[in-house]
């Protein structure tokens, strides 16, 4: 009995490592290859933003397709064929020569990230036991949690100090290494090779591909990702308007500590007392940042703010995921994991367009306080529609 309580197997050890992998090439790449764009093709600002957006239009596309596929394919060999598709895609950027090319690339790496991170984050649902998922699920997220930290931190310094190959090389080697260690996750007995019959009352249409129960939970996402959005595309622009650039590059280093250091209590809460225990609290800490931020002068002021949207989005983040897989069906799983992170990139990636606008409308101060007021509406809309009972899968 205490065996199956176990959390810290070697397959989530493993499958952890790997997704860590998987997102620190990500972003490690996100906040360099504008820049890329523009000093290798001479880009406009419009096209290097194509650029990077382009991969989040990738990643979506897989995700509304893999979290229907999963069901019969299994989640095990969904994530080899996301990995080994980010491994290409990863070796052909050293071939973009011209910026359609590059545009490629970019599409297709988006679609192998979207593979493997729906693959990885159904596998854990499924391994983690469910008296322990929001504590599971939440140790699992800090290995996305780390890489918005440490693959910025990694890819500035290299576009700073080396060739944009270098960049790119060390891309390859962490997904290489990570495709080496999917070998050493076991194959479990619902990977086995078997043909799914279709029963007369499974879902059609739409719901091959969403989940209905995550919906609400996933667009009070869709707003928190928007406005953690704002704080990834912008906070540069910020730091340099405010005079904080030194500063400014240690913010997300605190964000990434504070979500350490908190993570093990709000994960353990939210399995003993419930979503809205968790959640309530993190909206109203992650408003409370970005109002802080909104009025930073100083330093100390930028780093504090740093930590405390950490408690807030941070932890949101992870309860969220395990909130929307409250009471679903084993099978529907890869489903509800797909429609949590659809609605979650389509904030990532649409939010910076509408950003933008109102940053230069507005300025970048009051852009933050609009952003701490949409996550007050968010909060609203968790209590109205978003609360589920049982805190977690059955």
């Amino acid at each position: 009995m205490e065996d199956k309580q176990n959390l810290w197997t070697k397959d989530f050890i493993f499958i952890s490592i790997i997704n860590f992998f998987i997102m620190i090439v990500m972003y490690m790449l996100i906040v360099t290859i504008a820049p890329f764009a523009v000093e290798e093709y001479g880009a406009s600002a419009s096209m290097a933003g194509l650029v990077s957006g382009i991969f989040i239009i990738g990643t979506l596309s897989a995700r509304i397709a893999t979290g229907r596929v999963i069901e019969s394919i299994g989640s095990r060999r969904i994530l080899l064929i996301g990995m080994v598709i980010s491994v290409v895609a990863i070796a052909l950027y050293f071939t973009a020569h011209s910026l359609p090319v590059l545009l490629l690339v970019r599409f297709i790496h988006g679609i192998g990230l979207g593979i493997a991170s729906t693959a990885t984050g159904t596998m854990v649902a499924q391994i983690i036991p469910p008296s322990r998922r929001g504590e599971g699920i939440g140790y699992f997220s800090l290995s996305t949690v780390l890489a918005t930290a440490i693959g910025p931190f990694f890819g500035i310094y290299l576009s700073q100090h080396a060739d944009f190959t270098w960049i790119f090389a060390f891309s390859l080697v962490l997904s290489i290494i990570g495709l080496g260690m999917f070998f050493f996750v076991d194959k479990r007995p619902e990977e086995a090779p078997h043909e799914i019959s279709e029963p007369e009352d499974a879902p059609q249409g739409l719901a091959n591909y969403i989940e209905k129960s995550a919906i609400p939970i996933a667009v009070i996402t869709l707003l928190a990702g928007i406005a953690y959005s704002g704080v990834l595309s912008f906070l540069s622009f910020y730091a340099k308007e405010a005079n904080l650039v030194d500063t400014a590059s240690f913010f997300f280093l605190v964000y990434a500590v504070a979500i350490l250091v908190s993570r093990p209590f709000s994960g353990k809460l939210l399995d003993r007392k419930g979503g809205t225990f968790v959640v309530v609290p993190s909206l109203i800490l992650f408003a409370g940042g970005l109002l802080l931020l909104s009025q930073t002068h100083t330093g100390i002021i930028l780093l504090i703010a740093g930590a405390i949207i950490g408690l807030g989005f941070g932890n949101f983040q992870s309860c969220a995921q395990a909130i929307a897989l409250i009471g679903v069906p084993i099978k529907r799983i890869g489903i509800a994991t797909s429609t949590f992170y659809i609605f979650l990139d389509f904030g990532f990636g649409l939010g910076p367009y509408f950003l933008g606008s109102v940053a230069t409308a507005f300025g970048y101060r009051d852009l933050y306080m609009i952003l701490s007021g949409l996550i007050v509406v968010a909060l609203i809309l968790y209590l109205l529609i978003g609360r589920k009972k049982r805190p977690v899968i059955q």
